[in-house]
């Protein structure tokens, strides 16, 4: 069966593949790994720019481990979901001290990792490595359970017969299966979307069950977005944003500008010491981890601050 399905969908990914820098010649397994990071709940579009200049800046692990955590999440700017960033520099950190600076190709060793799941592991493995695993994320998910299910989404959480399923699509050599993982992925992300599926340029449209059988509704109806305005999450990223800009301690005022409702404001600084995103200052002032209030030039060799050595 998975051939049958593999030939068309990969004949279909040589044809519309989107140029995308994190699949260029010589994208190194640090790279792919950044990749599948800011790619968690991020669209393309959003990513790419980000991707760029984090590569830039920090092209090994070991570069990004030699600056503090608060360097990553001034960087990751407003991709959302920060606590990536800061899982990232962790990341780093380890690779550089236990792996040689290197991402290690084990999927064991890479769910061992901060912020790494079962799908990010098997997605560095197959796109850094060429290695065969099932990667299902979202768009997968979607496109294997209209094709052989026949049903129109994939069920919240994933269960072991989808990843059975899934395993037995896999074509059997390995950089063939890799090719087929990113393929399936990207006919989900171009062809076979959630809210409007173009079936007529499907390369496997003739072999789907959910076409077949009418394209059913979703009897559970579809998933309402969460709502973003007024919310803990908003507040967070208004109290980073303000850090991110500053590039050095503020003060609870400088926060109050930005989120006039103190008990919200409270609870987000809360939540971000909680989650290491924010250091609490002795004095008062808050910092992004490793800044100690003292902003950019406190990282600059032979810079001592206002009170000596």
């Amino acid at each position: 069966m998975s051939t049958r399905f593999a030939e068309p969908v990969l004949a279909w990914f040589a044809a519309h593949r989107r140029d995308l820098p994190w699949r260029a010649p010589g994208t190194t397994p640090w790279a792919v790994l950044v990749s599948e990071i800011m790619l968690q709940q991020t669209p393309v579009a959003r990513v790419v720019p980000a991707y760029l200049a984090w590569l830039e800046r920090w092209p090994t692990p070991a570069a990004l481990a030699a600056e503090p955590a608060g360097e990553a999440i001034r960087m990751w700017g407003r991709l959302g979901y920060p606590r990536r960033a800061l899982r990232l520099h962790e990341t780093a950190v380890i690779l550089t001290e236990r792996y040689g600076g290197q991402v290690p190709a084990e999927v064991e060793a890479l769910l061992a990792l901060p912020g790494i799941g079962s799908y990010t592991a098997a997605a560095v493995a197959s796109f850094a490595f060429g290695q065969r695993h099932a990667v299902l994320d979202t768009n997968v998910r979607r496109v294997l359970a209209r094709l052989v299910a026949g049903q129109p989404q994939p069920a919240v959480a994933t269960s072991v017969a989808e990843r059975r399923l899934a395993e037995s699509l896999l074509p059997e050599e390995p950089a063939v299966a890799a090719r087929w993982a990113v393929a399936v992925m990207e006919l989900g992300a171009l062809v076979c979307t959630a809210a409007s599926p173009a079936c007529a340029a499907c390369p496997v449209a003739a072999d789907c069950a959910w076409l077949a059988a009418g394209r059913p509704a979703d009897a559970a109806g579809r998933r309402r977005s969460q709502r973003y305005d007024g919310t803990d999450r908003q507040c967070r990223g208004r109290v980073l944003a303000v850090l991110r800009d500053s590039g050095v301690a503020v003060g609870r005022s400088a926060f109050e500008e930005v989120w006039p409702v103190a008990a919200q404001l409270e609870r987000a600084l809360d939540g971000l010491v909680a989650d290491g995103l924010v250091d609490p200052l002795p004095d008062g002032r808050f910092a992004l981890p490793g800044a100690g209030g003292l902003g950019p030039d406190s990282m600059k060799p032979g810079f001592h601050g206002v009170g000596g050595p």
